[in-house]
């Protein structure tokens, strides 16, 4: 079954629907059943050539699976060897998410079920983790690595068979003081503070260490590794991350690596170097190339030596000569743009280097080793976060040195000032204006990189020999793109984890195919222009551009806070629900990408602004506006649920405490007319500010059952229901962030913002909803909902006054007024939000313009009145009518 019939095949679950007197596919997950035989399990690509080991997350219905429930993974011949836990509960104290792991002995083409039940395959190739003096002894049942518990070394030694194919596996990073390069370059090494076993089994045990970097004089820059060993694998998956902590105006990082050391047994000519190259290639060749030379070595010799296998006896006549071959000791691939990569060599340090090749976009694997063994390396997103680079040294001697460079010292260096020094903003008015003018939030001081941080995933390969050319190749595929494992999107919905605000596509009406067309347009379109417009880079992968500049044809990468999105109004919400109901592998890795992106880059994990996260600007950091709707784990539960990936429950972790920074960083300090902050210790807005808060309190609750948090939230809850106006009175509210109430701060007076809604607060809200059965907090969104879109004088008659928010999302908003007509069976509501999102008629048609010529540098296709705000608010109100009222649409 391939991967289309998989998903078609498990679309039966919504048989379970029921008709609503409105329709819509979101009615079937309202009395969720658990399918009888588990979930069934996709490759997300399609069946790899081969799997390392991997995790991945399925959802449960409520109350379907008791919390100390064991599980099997059925395969094609009885199940397979897997180990299971809990990552998330319903209140009810059943299994809402559960994480599993395969070891590499899985036949990746085998189809997969997980099923409630005793498990009893053991895998022949356990990991196995012992504690030795000064640390751990881990191993696959393959490879084995030392890992010492303090000190300079990440890992002591890789063996395999006994022998060791790697050692001293370390952390480098070089600095400068001058971002153009000076004579007082410093390198630093790891230095390893702490060490933690954090997880144990027989198919997958993971290793965490953490520290900072160290020379004679100075600590910075911390770090978290975690090693990953999955039962029979041959490699090591390593997940490094590294927080900013230095002075942006004289900390310049000139490189940063992982690197290590492979002894070298074998003869120069047995030695062998490989770079992957693109589509499927492979730059391979000896340490001393045997071939091209004036006298033959012998055919067999040759051939051989290009396989990368034990070379026979050398012809009598060259045998003599070998040492007069140049032996190639160092070798370096650099990618040093999204376009081009250069392979170059010399015989050692202090000779000049050689050009061997160019290329455009390597995957970012290298092998340097021999037949008795070596070390491939690969590091994933390694041409799409250049400047990055595989280097091997001191490959002619007993050792080589192999290092995997996240920032080329090749590259200039990592340059992270504010990028222009105030232009006059010198007073608040000054400020004012320039936000005025280029919608830049600026503010002194505020532009900084300190505490933003970035995670890189590297693997580590131990071969006993050389590994085939083809061999390689896989490898390099499975680096850059890991095989991933997901449920059925129909399962998913039949659960109801993540709400019932998304359905499966329909195409059944003519009005249906066209808007599920134009939701896959749409993310056509922005997938295409991170190609075409080169979205790219250490710092910026995962972003998109929020605002297109159709004079330039351009996106406004220049201009003040119309430059990079950094998750302003949802685009990675639009992301993850368009995955959920399509089971899309592209829409997938744009997401992974952009959690990895902006949970990393675009928020705090230490220092003053630790735990908020930066609003829109030309850099990620620039912005002055440190808010929670930006550091807000309603955009990375999807991804940590899915995958069980282990940061990004850090970092969900890390803004658990992010209102209690509201204080300092007051979010609403330079808008007129607010309130006076009065006896609260912060004002804060219902959506851009508590629900981001909310999404928090509601994921660490659903991960540990903490009292703490869910009593945060219901008391919020009650607070907002129990104002004269409910979340007409939420726009400005007081905050205590020691017992999360709420107070009203404008008395009778109604208010609204166009803003509050699209941050996450509309699927929280219903999720909310749903787990508490707060009747009275449901009964205030709903009038909100019906409310925000109403005419002018409906409003009056209901609220004694207009609401005062502008129509900037009135499409967007329609998506409130189809929950209010969902949730109250309210046909007249559901024509209306139908109307609302055809935006009274004056939709324009989302289609490319092709300029070319001397109007642009590069030939493009645009769409010249694109902005992502429109097109994340558009995306979430056409899936989430379709499933709330998508009976109420017209045919045509």
């Amino acid at each position: 079954m391939d991967r289309r019939d998989f998903f078609r095949a498990t679309a039966r679950v919504t048989s379970v629907a029921a008709a609503l007197p409105l329709g819509g596919t979101a009615r079937a997950a309202a009395t969720p059943a658990q399918p009888p035989d588990g979930a069934a399990l996709g490759w997300l690509e399609g069946a790899p050539a081969f799997s390392a080991g991997t995790t991945f997350g399925v959802p449960w219905p409520r109350g379907a699976v008791r919390k100390d429930q064991p599980f099997v993974v059925d395969g094609a011949s009885g199940d397979v060897p897997a180990q299971s836990w809990p990552l998330a509960y319903w209140p009810d104290g059943s299994l809402k998410w559960t994480a599993h792991a395969l070891g590499a002995s899985v036949r990746p083409g085998a189809a997969l079920r997980v099923r409630p039940g005793a498990p009893r395959a053991r895998a022949q190739q356990a990991v196995t983790v012992r504690r030795a003096a000064g640390g751990f002894v881990a191993g696959t049942g393959v490879v084995e690595c030392s890992v010492p518990s303090r000190g300079p070394v990440l890992v002591t030694a890789i063996r395999r068979a006994g022998r060791d194919i790697a050692r001293d596996v370390r952390l480098v990073a070089l600095r400068d003081d001058q971002p153009e390069g000076s004579a007082h370059r410093s390198e630093f090494v790891s230095e390893v503070e702490q060490v933690t076993l954090e997880q144990e089994g027989p198919v997958r045990s993971v290793i965490r260490l953490e520290g900072r970097h160290r020379d004679k004089t100075r600590a910075w820059l911390p770090f978290t590794v975690r090693l990953y060993l999955y039962a029979g694998a041959e490699s090591i998956r390593i997940m490094h991350t590294f927080v900013f902590d230095g002075d942006e105006r004289q900390d310049f990082i000139r490189g940063i690596g992982l690197t290590f050391d492979v002894p070298l047994r074998d003869a120069l000519h047995d030695r062998h170097v490989r770079f992957a190259g693109e589509d499927g290639g492979l730059w391979a060749e000896g340490v001393r190339n045997l071939t091209g030379l004036r006298r033959d070595p012998g055919a067999d010799v040759r051939r051989a030596q290009l396989a990368g296998e034990r070379c026979p006896p050398v012809a009598d006549k060259v045998a003599p000569l070998l040492h007069l071959v140049p032996a190639w000791g160092d070798v370096s691939l650099a990618q040093l743009s999204a376009d081009s990569f250069r392979i170059r060599k010399r015989t050692k340090a202090g000779c000049g280097w050689v050009d061997s090749a160019w290329g455009r976009r390597a995957p970012g694997t290298g092998y340097v080793g021999g037949v008795s063994g070596g070390m491939a390396f690969g590091l994933r997103d390694f041409w799409q976060r250049h400047p990055t680079q595989l280097d091997i040294r001191d490959a002619h001697t007993d050792a080589a040195r192999a290092t995997v460079w996240m920032w080329s010292p090749d590259a200039p260096a990592m340059d992270l000032r504010f990028y222009h020094d105030g232009m006059g903003m010198d007073t608040h008015a000054e400020e004012l204006q320039g936000l005025e003018i280029t919608y830049e939030d600026y503010e002194k001081g505020f532009g900084t990189p300190v505490g933003v941080a970035r995670s890189s995933e590297i693997t580590l390969w131990a071969f006993e020999a050389t590994p085939p050319r083809a061999r390689l190749v896989e490898i390099a595929q499975a680096v850059q793109t890991p095989p991933q494992l997901v449920p059925a999107p129909a399962h998913i919905l039949a659960t109801q984890v993540f709400g019932t605000l998304w359905s499966l596509p329909d195409r059944s009406t003519p009005a249906r195919a066209a808007i599920e067309d134009q939701l896959d347009a749409r993310f056509d379109f922005y997938r295409k222009e991170v190609e075409q417009r080169r979205w790219y880079g250490f710092w910026d992968y995962g972003d998109i551009r929020h605002t297109y500049d159709a004079d330039r044809h351009d996106w406004r990468y220049d201009v003040g806070g119309f430059a990079w999105d950094n998750s302003e109004l949802s685009p990675d919400l639009w992301l993850w629900y368009s995955f959920l109901r399509t089971g899309r592998a592209d829409i997938f890795r744009m997401g992974e990408a952009m959690v990895r992106h902006t949970s990393e880059v675009d928020t705090y994990h230490l220092g003053r602004f630790a735990g908020l996260g930066s609003r829109h600007n030309v850099q990620h950091w620039g912005c002055s506006a440190k808010q929670v709707r930006i550091s807000t784990a309603v955009y990375r539960r999807f991804y940590y649920y899915l995958t069980g990936d282990e940061r990004t429950g850090d970092i969900m972790r890390e803004v658990l405490d992010a209102d209690r920074r509201l204080d300092d960083v007051d979010p609403v300090r330079k808008l007129a007319n607010q309130p006076p902050k009065g006896p609260y210790p912060a004002r804060i807005s219902f959506g851009t500010d508590w629900a981001s808060l909310v999404a928090n309190w509601l994921t660490e609750w659903e991960r540990t059952g903490s009292a703490r948090y869910r009593d945060k939230i219901v008391t919020g809850m009650r607070d907002i229901a129990a104002m004269p106006h409910g979340f007409f009175n939420g726009d400005r509210m007081g905050y205590e962030p020691d017992t999360g109430r709420l107070h009203n701060m404008i008395g009778n007076d109604v208010k609204a913002l166009h803003l509050n809604a699209v941050f996450g607060a509309v699927e929280i809200f219903d999720e909310l909803i749903r787990l508490t059965g707060d009747t009275a907090f449901e009964r205030a969104w709903l009038d909100y909902c019906e409310l925000f879109n109403a005419p002018v004088d409906e409003q009056r008659r209901r609220l004694g006054a207009p609401h005062g928010a502008t129509h900037a999302l009135y499409v967007g908003h329609s998506r409130l007024t189809a929950y209010a007509a969902w949730k109250r069976k309210d046909p007249r509501l559901a024509q209306r939000a139908w109307q609302e999102f055809a935006g009274e008629g004056r939709q324009r048609p989302f289609r490319t313009v092709r300029v070319a010529g001397p109007d642009v540098l590069n030939p493009v296709d645009e769409v010249p009145w694109v902005s992502t705000n429109e097109t994340a608010q558009w995306g979430l109100a056409a899936i989430q009518n379709l499933a709330l009222i998508g009976a109420a649409l017209p045919r045509t």
